[in-house]
């Protein structure tokens, strides 16, 4: 079977009835999380991202303050647990700044939890990785925010 594209799915939905329409909203949502997850964000979320950007970060700091130092292996499997959940909020978005933001968050957040990121070569690549990313991302933004992102990048960047 051939997936339609994304100019085709616009012009037939284009063409659906009202009802018929969330009656397919609602047939999506109900058989993958994420699908829920991205229709709760557009539809009662995406009004104002700075409120969903800190809601974001509280459950970003919940999750670091469950993380485990004592084994590496645990905390290296948590800490992708949590940059997973972070980027899918950050695809939700399809925001620059809430992507700077919610990374910049997110290395300062895995600094200052106690892991020794330089005892392994998979945490210094993953967090080098995130400052790469955040570097990309504060690159399309405005010159003030440009500014004020590097600041707190450079504070990050000590590897």
């Amino acid at each position: 079977m051939k997936t339609a594209t994304i100019t085709e799915l616009k012009k037939e939905l284009s063409a659906v009835p009202l009802t018929q329409l969330v009656e397919l909203c609602l047939r999506l949502a109900k058989y993958k999380k994420e699908s829920k997850e991205l229709l709760t964000y557009l539809l009662f979320e995406s009004h104002s991202l700075d409120g969903y950007i800190a809601s974001v970060k509280e459950f970003i700091a919940l999750e670091f303050d469950s993380l485990s130092t004592s084994h590496l292996y645990h905390s290296k499997k948590t800490l992708r647990k949590i940059l997973r959940i972070t980027n899918k909020h950050i695809r939700f978005t399809g925001s620059k700044q809430a992507e700077t933001e919610l990374l910049l968050f997110f290395c300062e957040k895995m600094r200052r939890s106690g892991i020794k990121i330089n005892a392994s070569v998979q945490l210094t690549n993953l967090y080098q990785q995130q400052l790469r990313k955040i570097e990309k991302a504060i690159d399309s933004q405005h010159e003030d925010l440009q500014f004020d992102y590097r600041k707190q990048l450079d504070a990050l960047t000590f590897i």
